[in-house]
């Protein structure tokens, strides 16, 4: 059944979105590997700016279509923390803000891509918005780390997950207050999702925690790589 409804998710509509949204991260990022300069800063400070008034127009909407609740309109969602972040990122290029949007980014906004939590349909305001706001989240993390090469440092990995938890706590507090499901802590998405293959609550928790350090590490890994042949070299060279 869910690969079903998965298969009906993945329509035409979407599928363009998707192709369209790659070709512009593509462009971006292989522009700004091959051919670095003083244009990269102003394209990662427009970027930032995009981000953040995306983000905040969707309050506004909610504020005029008198919707906003503290159940599911704050911040807190990784999405919407991320989008902050990667903002920060693309300004400032601070190393623990590009491997938070780098590992938040690819390994959970580029699902909300694949799998979006979003009844509307194009060219509706909610669409527009939702697309914009995971598309450009992944562009800031590849443009930053394969565009601008900030790459990942010695222990990114652990510092993420223990950031990660902390939101964790953090959202589970809050979802006991306002009765939202930030995180999606209290149950799975309304739509089709991995999540929906891993259990019922709570061990879809516990497996999506597994997962996701899973896929941190394969994220990190080409990066341990270079990082480990540079120090070989580093050793071999001081030996000499």
């Amino acid at each position: 059944m869910l690969f079903g409804e998965l298969g009906r998710l993945l329509n035409v509509e979407h599928l363009v979105t998707l192709a369209v949204i790659a070709a512009c991260i593509a462009a971006l990022v292989t522009a700004a590997r091959l051919s670095p300069g003083a244009w990269t800063v102003a394209a990662s400070r427009a970027l930032a700016v995009l981000i953040v008034a995306n983000e905040c127009g969707w309050w506004v909407w909610l504020g005029f279509q008198h919707t906003w609740s503290a159940g599911y309109a704050l911040p807190l969602q990784l999405c919407d923390v991320v989008a902050f972040v990667a903002a920060a990122a693309l300004w400032t290029r601070h190393r623990l803000l590009v491997e938070l949007t780098y590992f938040w980014g690819v390994a959970g906004t580029a699902n909300g891509l694949l799998s979006p939590d979003l009844p509307d349909h194009f060219p509706s305001y909610l669409f527009l918005q939702y697309f914009i706001a995971h598309g450009t989240i992944v562009a800031a993390a590849l443009l930053l780390v394969i565009g601008l090469r900030i790459t990942p440092r010695q222990g990114a990995v652990a510092r993420v997950l223990a950031l990660t938890l902390a939101l964790v706590v953090l959202d589970a507090g809050v979802n006991l207050v306002s009765g939202g499901n930030y995180m999606y802590l209290r149950h799975t998405p309304d739509v089709p999702s991995l999540l929906d293959l891993m259990g019922p609550w709570p061990w879809y928790i516990v497996e999506a925690a597994g997962l996701a350090v899973a896929i941190f590490v394969a994220l990190d890994l080409p990066f341990a790589i270079g990082r480990n042949r540079r120090q070989n070299n580093r050793a071999i060279e001081a030996r000499r």
